[in-house]
């Protein structure tokens, strides 16, 4: 697993092991044998889901990320965008995967400005006939996710630079970056 865990993770994952432990205890002291496998099986399944909302709750609080001198640029002659800057742990504990990401909405979408065939995607019947290739079809909303940064200290910055093709349709596209940590 590529992600940090602190010692919140421990502690809270240490609780959800208690409560594993007392519901199969309970189970196994259960007066009516039909029960037992019942409870068992809950109490797997409520101590699953416990470890995991655990584990996303404190990696929500845990770990926080900033972006800085977040600029990009286009090269037009390999048809690209390159994303560069900094990204920061301005949280107490490591971040065991950054990850950086970019949506980038057509403008002609937002303001109703494009044309049918822009915006046409063929039907389920058509899909039978065509393969499936959506040839006709268009994305108005591109979203690319990269890691820049693993295992990213708690103060610690490191810089990145990213890249991907950039879709010749595009007109002038609101573009929204965020950075979230694992």
């Amino acid at each position: 697993m590529s992600t940090a865990l602190n010692y919140w993770h421990y502690i809270f994952l240490g609780i959800v092991f208690f409560i594993f432990v007392g519901g199969i205890v309970t189970a196994f002291k259960q007066k009516k044998k039909k029960l037992v496998f019942p409870m068992i099986i809950s109490t797997v399944l409520v101590s699953l889901l416990l470890a995991f909302f655990s584990i996303v709750v404190v990696d929500k609080y845990t770990k926080k990320l900033s972006l800085y001198k977040v600029k990009n640029r286009r090269l037009l002659s390999t048809e690209q965008i390159i994303y560069t800057g900094f990204v920061k742990n301005v949280g107490n504990h490591t971040v065991g995967k950054v990850i950086f990401e970019v949506k980038l909405v057509n403008k002609g979408h937002a303001t109703g400005n494009l044309k049918g065939a822009n915006f046409y995607k063929a039907s389920g019947f058509l899909d039978f006939f065509s393969g499936g290739q959506d040839v006709l079809f268009k994305p108005q909303t591109i979203t690319k996710k990269f890691v820049v940064a693993r295992n990213l200290k708690a103060g610690k910055a490191k810089s990145f630079r990213v890249y991907f093709k950039y879709p010749p349709y595009f007109k002038s596209p609101a573009q929204f970056t965020k950075v979230y940590g694992h």
